[in-house]
C-alpha cells in the first residue's frame, strides 16, 4: 500500500485530543452534520440492524455503477472535447474567419485556464456548501450554452470572453466528480473508477475527430449555411448541455437523496463507504483543516506535479491538430489521424487504474505512462522528417501522460481526508492544472512552426520532471505509512466511536 496513506485517515490514527495537535475536540467534533444521518442509516423501520454482506455490497456497487458512472464518464468525456474544439477549429477556419494572427491563438488557448483558474478555489467552496450535483448540473448546462456562443464570435476579444467563462464554468467538473467518487466508492475501489471516467477524455478525442472530420468532408462536398467550424461548437455545446440536464434529473446529491435506492439500500449505501472514514458530505468550512492541508508536504507536491505535467498538456490538447499536419499529413486528415491517440488514452487509463488498485500502488504504476509518453515525445524529436509514420506513432505513445495525473487525483479522492481539506487539497492541484496549462500553449511559438522541436524539448523535461515528483511522493507516503503503523502498535492508541462521520482529517 506504498501509495496510500494507510487508512492514513481512518483507522490509522488517534482522534485530535488536545489544542497542539492543531484540532481541540469541540472544533473536530462540532457541525459533523452527516454523522447523524449516516450513524442513523444502519436502523431498519424498526431499528433492526441492516447487514451489509459481500452479496448485498455487489448488488449495491452495480446499481451505482449502471446509474452514476456512466453520466461521470460521458461528461467528462464532453468536458475534454470542449477543450478539443478550439484545436479542431483551428485547421478547419476558425483563425482566418475571426481575424487571429501572431500569437493570439495561443492567447486562445490560455484564457480557458485563466476563467478556470480565477474561479477554481470559489466553485470548490460551493461544491461543498451546495448540494452536490445540483451545482454541478448548472456548471455543467452553463457550459454547453457558453461553448454554443463560440459559433457567435466575430472577432479576437468575443472568443477570449467566450473562453474565459468557458473555463468559468468547467472548473467545476474534475473537483466535483472527485467528490462524487469519494461519496460512492470505498476506497479499493476509487483508482479503478476515477481511471474509467477520466479515459472518457480518449473516448472524445476518437469521437470529436470522427465529428470534426465528418462535418468537415460533409461541408466540402455539399456546402454549409454556416462555416464548419461553428457547427462542431454547436454540435458539441448543445448536447453537453442536454446531457447535463440528464445529469440534473438522475444523479443525487448523496445517498440518502437516491431516488433509484430503496430506503434500506440508501442506508446500506452509506454504511459500504464506512471504510473511507471520510463521512458523505460537510458543508461547513473548518479552518484548522484548511490550516493543515497547507502545511501538508503533499500538498505542494501534488500542486508542483500538476503545475508540470499540464504544461505539456496545455501544448498538445490546442495544438495536436497543427502538429499532426506537421508531420506532413493535410489538414482533413489531422482531424482523423488524431483519433487513435485517443484509444491509447482510453486503454493506459483503465489498465492503469484497475492495475493500481489490484496492486494497490497507484502512484508507481502511474509513472508507467509518462515513461511512455517520453519515448513517444523523443521519437517526435529525433526521427527524421521523412519519417512520417513513425513519428505519428510518438504522438500516439504521448497519449497515454494522464496516468500520472489521475493516479494523483483518485489519491485526493481516497486518502485526503475531512471535507475541508480535501476540496482546498483538490482545488490547489487544479490550479496548478490551469497555471500549467496556461503555460503550455506559448511553448509553441509561431516562429518555431511547423516542427515546434523547443516545444517538444521542453515536454520532455517537463515529463522527467515530473516522473521525480511522484516518486518522492511515493517515498513520502511510504514513510508515513511505517511512522502510522508504529503509532497503532502503542498502548495509548484508540479510536473514537463513530469517528467514520465526524469528518476528521487524515492527520
Amino acid at each position: 500500500m506504498a501509495d496510500e496513506k494507510l487508512p492514513s485517515y481512518p483507522n490509522v490514527e488517534q482522534a485530535p485530543v488536545d489544542e497542539k495537535d492543531g484540532a481541540p475536540p469541540a472544533q473536530v467534533l462540532q457541525h459533523s452534520n452527516d454523522a447523524d444521518e449516516a450513524m442513523k442509516a444502519f436502523e431498519g423501520h424498526d431499528g433492526e440492524l441492516l447487514i451489509l454482506d459481500e452479496a448485498t455490497n455487489n448488488r449495491l456497487l452495480r446499481k451505482i455503477d449502471m446509474n452514476i458512472l456512466p453520466l461521470l464518464c460521458v461528461i467528462y468525456g464532453l468536458n475534454y472535447l470542449d477543450k478539443t474544439t478550439l484545436s479542431y477549429a483551428s485547421v478547419m477556419g476558425i483563425k482566418e474567419d475571426i481575424g487571429l494572427v501572431n500569437d493570439d491563438y495561443q492567447w486562445l488557448g490560455s484564457m480557458f485556464y485563466f476563467g478556470y483558474l480565477a474561479w477554481e478555489y470559489p466553485t470548490n467552496r460551493l461544491l461543498q456548501r451546495l448540494p452536490l450535483a445540483k451545482y454541478s448540473s448548472f456548471c455543467i448546462i452553463m457550459w454547453g450554452l457558453v461553448l454554443c456562443c463560440m459559433a457567435a464570435v466575430k472577432n479576437y476579444s468575443g472568443a477570449i470572453a467566450v473562453r474565459f467563462f468557458l473555463g468559468v464554468f468547467e472548473s467545476a467538473v474534475t473537483p466535483g466528480f472527485a467528490l462524487f467518487t469519494s461519496q460512492w466508492y470505498t476506497k479499493k475501489e476509487q483508482g479503478t473508477r476515477v481511471g474509467i471516467w477520466f479515459s472518457f477524455n480518449g473516448f472524445a478525442q476518437i469521437f470529436g475527430g470522427l465529428v470534426a472530420y465528418g462535418i468537415a468532408k460533409g461541408a466540402a462536398l455539399h456546402g454549409s449555411s454556416i462555416e464548419p467550424w461553428k457547427i462542431v461548437f454547436l454540435v458539441t455545446g448543445l448536447l453537453t448541455a442536454t446531457i447535463g440536464c440528464l445529469f440534473l434529473f438522475f444523479v443525487p446529491d448523496n445517498q440518502l437523496n437516491a431516488r433509484w435506492l430503496s430506503k434500506n439500500d440508501r442506508r446500506l449505501a452509506v454504511e459500504r463507504v464506512r471504510m473511507n472514514q471520510q463521512g458523505i458530505g460537510n458543508k461547513h468550512f473548518k479552518a484548522y483543516q484548511l490550516k493543515e492541508a497547507l502545511l501538508d508536504p503533499l500538498t505542494w507536491a501534488f500542486f508542483l506535479f500538476a503545475l508540470i505535467v499540464d504544461i505539456p498538456n496545455g501544448g498538445i490538447s490546442n495544438f495536436f491538430s497543427q502538429l499532426i499536419v506537421s508531420f506532413g499529413y493535410t489538414a482533413d486528415q489531422s482531424l482523423l489521424y488524431g483519433t487513435p491517440g485517443g484509444a491509447v488514452e482510453v486503454v493506459s487509463l483503465i489498465v492503469c487504474g484497475y492495475l493500481g488498485d489490484r496492486l494497490r500502488n497507484r502512484i508507481l504504476v502511474g509513472t508507467s505512462g509518462l515513461l511512455i509518453s517520453i519515448l513517444g515525445m523523443i521519437l517526435i524529436v529525433a526521427l527524421p522528417l521523412s519519417n512520417d509514420g513513425g513519428r505519428l506513432a510518438g504522438y500516439y505513445l504521448t497519449q497515454a501522460s494522464p496516468t500520472g495525473f489521475v493516479a494523483l487525483l483518485s489519491l485526493v479522492a481516497s486518502n485526503v481526508a475531512g471535507y475541508t481539506k480535501k476540496t482546498t487539497v483538490a482545488a490547489l492541484y487544479l490550479i496548478g492544472y490551469c497555471v500549467g496549462n496556461i503555460i503550455g500553449p506559448q511553448t509553441f511559438r509561431p516562429k518555431d512552426a511547423p516542427r515546434y522541436v523547443p516545444a517538444e524539448i521542453t515536454i520532455i523535461c517537463c515529463w522527467a520532471a515530473c516522473v521525480a515528483d511522484l516518486l518522492f511522493i511515493w517515498w513520502y507516503c511510504k514513510n508515513q505509512n511505517r511512522k502510522k503503523a508504529a503509532f497503532r502498535a502503542q498502548p495509548h492508541y484508540r479510536k473514537l466511536e463513530n469517528q467514520e462521520w465526524l469528518d476528521l482529517t487524515d492527520k
